[in-house]
Order: C-alpha cells, then sequence, then structure tokens
C-alpha cells in the first residue's frame, strides 16, 4: 500500500484522469443546464455562455484537484528549480517564433480532416450558435482558456503522469485526453498536436510559464486570423491559401524556434 502522502503526490494515474476527464464533462453539462434558463437574465449569447461552461467547469474540478493535493498555485505554475522571469525571457520569445508555422500547419491538417470527415448540419449549425467575437469571448478564449487548460492538463495531469509512467506514455497520454475534450474530430486533431508540444515543452521546462505563453498565442493568432477572413471565433477550420513566401517565412521562425529550443532545453527538467 502506498501511503496516503505519495498516493495524492501522483494523483491522477492514468485511469483516474480518464474518470476526471468524465467528471468534468458532467460538471459542464451540469453547468450548462443551470446557466441555458438564465442566460437572457446574464445577457449571454451562445458563445458566451459555452466559454462560460468551459471555464467554470475547468476551474472548479482544478480547485478541487489542487485543494486534495494540497498544491498551491506558485507550486503549480513554475515547479522548476530556474527562475520563472529567466524562463520567460528565454523561451517565450522562442515559442512566439513557432505560432505562424502552427497555425498553417494545423489549419491545413483540420481542412484534410473536414474533407475526409464532412460536417453534419447539425455540427454545422453546432459550430455557427458557438461564434462570436465580442470582448468577453476573445478574453475567455486568448487568455483564460489557456491559462485554465494548462493549469490542469499539463501542470496537474502530464505532471502526475511524468512521475508514473515513461515520458513518451505522459506526454502522449495528456495529449491524448487534451483532445478528446474538445469533444469533437475537426479540433481533436490540432488539440492532440498542441498537446505533444505542450507535452514535450513542459517536460524539459518543467514550467507552465511557456506553454500558457504559447497556447495563448495560437488562441490569439486564430481569432484574429477568424476575424480578418470573416470567420467565427469558435471555426474549427478556416480556409487560408497562403503564398509561398509566408510558408518560408514562417519555416524559417519555426526552425529558428525550434535550435533555440533544443539548445536551451536539451534535456529534461528534474
Amino acid at each position: 500500500m502506498k501511503p496516503a502522502r505519495e498516493k495524492k503526490a501522483n494523483f491522477p494515474s492514468g485511469v483516474e484522469a480518464f474518470f476526471l476527464f468524465v467528471a468534468l464533462f458532467v460538471l459542464e453539462y451540469v453547468l450548462g443546464l443551470a446557466l441555458y434558463d438564465a442566460r437572457h437574465v446574464l445577457g449571454l449569447h451562445s458563445s458566451q455562455l459555452m466559454v462560460m461552461v468551459v471555464l467554470l467547469g475547468n476551474g472548479l474540478l482544478l480547485s478541487g484537484i489542487l485543494h486534495f493535493k494540497s498544491m498551491g498555485y506558485r507550486e503549480l505554475l513554475h515547479p522548476s528549480a530556474t527562475s520563472p522571469w529567466a524562463t520567460a525571457v528565454f523561451l517565450i520569445p522562442l515559442v512566439l517564433l513557432l505560432v505562424p508555422s502552427l497555425l498553417l500547419v494545423f489549419w491545413s491538417v483540420t481542412e484534410l480532416v473536414v474533407a475526409w470527415f464532412p460536417m453534419s448540419r447539425a455540427e454545422e449549425a453546432m459550430f455557427a450558435s458557438m461564434d462570436g467575437l465580442d470582448l468577453a469571448t476573445v478574453l475567455a478564449i486568448c487568455v483564460l482558456a489557456p491559462v485554465v487548460e494548462e493549469m490542469l492538463f499539463r501542470g496537474v495531469i502530464l505532471r502526475s503522469f511524468l512521475q508514473q509512467y515513461d515520458r513518451r506514455q505522459a506526454i502522449w497520454g495528456s495529449a491524448l485526453l487534451f483532445g478528446v475534450a474538445h469533444l469533437n474530430i475537426y479540433q481533436f486533431v490540432v488539440a492532440v498536436g498542441m498537446g505533444l508540444l505542450l507535452g514535450w515543452l513542459y517536460e524539459r521546462s518543467r514550467s507552465l510559464i511557456p506553454c500558457m505563453a504559447l497556447h495563448a498565442a495560437y488562441n490569439t493568432g486564430t481569432v484574429a486570423l477568424s476575424a480578418t477572413l470573416g470567420e467565427g471565433a469558435t471555426s474549427p477550420v478556416v480556409s487560408v491559401s497562403a503564398p509561398a513566401a509566408a510558408w518560408g517565412a514562417a519555416l524559417a521562425a519555426a526552425l529558428l524556434a525550434s535550435w533555440g529550443l533544443r539548445r536551451l532545453l536539451g534535456k529534461a527538467a528534474v
């Protein structure tokens, strides 16, 4: 029998993380029902309601887990022995250089997924109902969601997995859970891809600071280009026809960033 302190430190395991995901789904469903009838009183449209439900669900679950593990937000945010300021100064500029190529590659992949698995009318209606670019929705997608999701999926789940499993199993497991959490195949592929990259970044840096920066920058880029191209902020795919020069510049920036990250994070942090 493992002592209670060790059980709490290693929580959740793979099986426990699965049931946490089920609990999150149930919690969001209950919150959605509770807020649905109050949406007119609160002045919420569909996209704001969706974002509020997701943020509240993730936030409540995260708070409960931290209370159970007796862990503070400071320890969750940056468990590395490296200075958080040094981590931010050296890593954030590099992860930001990855964003243009991630946008182009992931959107191209999502277009293929949509082509292979065409949306039903119900799915099109679902995404159309979530469209909205008001300030509250943008702040939630670009700032709040990256913070809360990184705390839960990398700060809690991946951190625990890395203590119990092989690093590849841990990163893949947390990435797959991150993809499934989006509850549709069109965002699943991108979420898994981002989860793998964010998982590697956390495993090497042992900090949520660069993970939050990359997640927030990617979401912001998606929203900005969606608005520019006239698509909804929550649309799973935006048609982008980028010239070869844009692809070349994005890939060059990604290669520079990859070189810098490998130089700084060549070995996993302890």
